[in-house]
This record gives structure tokens, sequence and C-alpha cells, in this order.
């Protein structure tokens, strides 16, 4: 009788692992239509629609900095669970940017606020019986943004990353969740699992999504982040500040970053060398203005025609990224579906071992 109630614990955490793969399987099934049933199109001859294109990554005006590997990127997702004795999740971020995608013929700014995004794990490690760090494990300690399109190594950073690094709060040192004695979220306090999927630059991504109009996009400075992590006018903890920003939003009264974000939107005022003159104090100490080229160079790095045709998540329609050509994430997520009917079988056979252990103890 103890030997059949002890079954009982590994079919349940059967039927549930069976059921998860099962759930997996079906986003891979639900992938693998999307991309297969839709031709890719030229760059350079695409139209305004549900399009897929595929290309090469190339950076926008700001990339990002992964918090696992500190390696460039436009995308990442990551995390770290303890393993110990209270198995719970540490830490958990995904983040990504506005990237532009090359094929042969043309380039296209993509938009990933909304979007599906599908990448393997680019790091999977976990700390030794000793507790070491796993290799290549290498935590961020700076800012999440780094330089992206045409930044000079002496600009620091970007726009983007500029008003970011300006408007975003930052938790003290010490109200910093730590998971070990050095007070390091990442560090090796114990059992960690550690991963990190990421997209950089120079990897090859199919892209399935609307085309159409920059000038078309509702939010134009929301789209080009996925998560708005990084968002001064996103995620607000104060609810009356929030509720005065969504009102300005409703009213057409809060469009562009210069009505949102003033100063810190002009091009090289976060280091000093604002492309025009700021709106200051008058006692303030004002700036010297960067010449012409450098406002011409600005401009050509950030401006969007309102013609020009982007990629971007739209109502009915979502945005999938996904790594690889799209041969490759056809047959990757098709691999999924499989495994995820053999967790169906798992599923469906822990049920029946299941019935069985119950009707034996009642018996």
């Amino acid at each position: 009788m103890g030997s059949f109630a002890s079954l009982l614990p590994l079919c349940l955490l059967g039927v549930a692992a069976g059921l998860f793969l099962l759930w997996r399987g079906f986003g891979g099934y639900r992938t693998a239509l999307v991309v297969g049933d839709t031709a890719t199109s030229s760059i350079a001859g695409i139209a305004a629609g549900e399009v897929r294109v595929s290309g090469t990554i190339e950076p926008g005006e700001v990339t990002l900095v992964s918090p696992l590997q500190s390696v460039p990127c436009v995308w990442y997702h990551a995390r770290v669970r303890s393993t110990g004795e209270h198995d719970h999740e540490i830490f958990a971020e995904e983040r990504a940017v506005g990237f532009r995608v090359r094929d042969a013929e043309g380039v296209i700014r993509v938009f990933p606020n909304g979007a599906r995004i599908g990448a393997a794990p680019r790091f999977d490690g976990r700390t030794s019986l000793m507790g070491d760090a796993p290799a290549g494990l290498n935590p961020r300690t700076g800012s999440a943004y780094g330089p992206g399109l045409g930044v000079r190594e002496d600009d620091a950073l970007s726009r983007e990353a500029a008003i970011a690094a300006l408007l975003t709060v930052h938790l003290p040192v010490e109200d910093e969740p730590a998971v070990d004695g050095t007070g390091s979220r990442f560090g090796p306090g114990g059992g960690r699992d550690y991963e990190e999927a990421r997209l950089e630059v120079g990897d090859i991504v199919t892209i399935v999504g609307t085309a159409l109009p920059f000038g078309h996009l509702p939010d134009p400075s929301g789209a080009d982040r996925m998560d708005r992590a990084g968002d001064p006018l996103a995620g607000l903890d104060d609810p009356l500040v929030a509720a005065e920003v969504a009102e300005a939003r409703a009213a057409g009264t809060l469009l562009t970053p210069e009505e949102a974000w003033g100063n810190a939107a002009i091009p090289g005022f976060g280091i000093g060398r604002p492309v025009r003159e700021p709106e200051l104090d008058p006692q303030a100490e004002r700036p010297e203005v960067a010449p012409a080229e450098d406002a011409r160079e600005a401009s050509a790095r950030f401006d969007i025609a309102p013609d020009t045709l982007v990629l971007a998540a739209s109502e009915g329609v979502p945005l999938l990224i996904a790594e690889g050509a799209p041969e490759a994430v056809v047959a990757r997520e098709q691999g999924r579906f499989l495994v995820g009917l053999l967790g169906a079988v798992l599923a469906v056979a822990s049920a029946i071992v299941g019935a069985i252990v119950l009707g034996g103890l009642s018996a």
C-alpha cells in the first residue's frame, strides 16, 4: 500500500510536465504555421501590410548590454533561479530595443514593442557543487544600454541611452536584492541556475509582422522598446503621475519626445554637447552647442520620415521575431511540436497510472 502511495506524486508530476510540454508544443505549431504560410518579401520591394522578411540584425540608435554575460545585443531574456532548499526565481528580465534588419536588397527598421521573440539560450549554466560560478558568467555592472549605430566611442551614450540614464530611478546599492555575501544579485551564494537568450548584431532573424508607415505608429517612442522597462513614462509607481501621463497621451498633448522629455530629447544634451540651445534657467551654466555637422549627423541617425515603412505589431497582427532563416525557424518549431505530442503521451500515461494507484488505495 505504501509503495502505491509513493507513486501518486510522480504521477501528478508527470501530468504537469506533460501538459507543459504540450502547451509549448502548440506554441511551436502556431509559430511554424505563421512562418511557413507567409512568403518572404525582399525588403526593397515590400508594401504596406502583413509581410515576412529575413535578414541580418543591424543596430539602431542604442543597443542593450545583457545582464548575465555583458554582451551587446538588441534583445535578451535572462533568468536566475535558486536551486537550494528554497527553489525560487531570483531574477528575471527581458528587454528589447529597436533595430534594423538588412537583406540583399535593403534595410528596414523594426519596432519590437508587443513582439513575440524566439531564440535559443546563448548561456545556460549552474553553480558547481563547491559553489563556484559557471564559466562564462560575467554579470553586467553598468547601464543596460550601450552604443548603437554610428555612436562614437567618446559619445559614451547615444541620445536614447542618455535619456534613460538621466530619467531612470535606480535603487541604492543597499536596496538591491542580494544572493550572497558580496551583495551581488548573480553571485554563486548557493545553488543557482543561469539562463540567457539573446539576439545580437549580425544574427539572422525571420520577422512576420505589419509593414506600415512610421507616421502611422500610434506611439513611436513606446514602440521602440518591447518591455518599456526603461521608458520613464511607463510603469510609473506614482498612480497620480501615471494617470496624468495617460490623460495627456489620450488628449494628444504628449506625443513626441520633445514634449515628453524636454531638454533630454535634444541629441547630445546628456553628454554636454547639445545640437541646439536647451531651455535653461538664466542662472544655469549653459553648455556649448555642438557644430552644425553634429546636428546633421544626429538628424540622419535619429529622424525617420513619416512615410518610411517600418515593421511593428498592429491591431490583429502580432509581431513575431525568430532567430534564424525561415527554414530553420520552421524546423525548430516543428521539433517543439513533436516534443509537445510526446508530452501529451506522458500526461495521459501518468493520468492512467494515477487512476490505477487511486483505485488500488481505495480498494
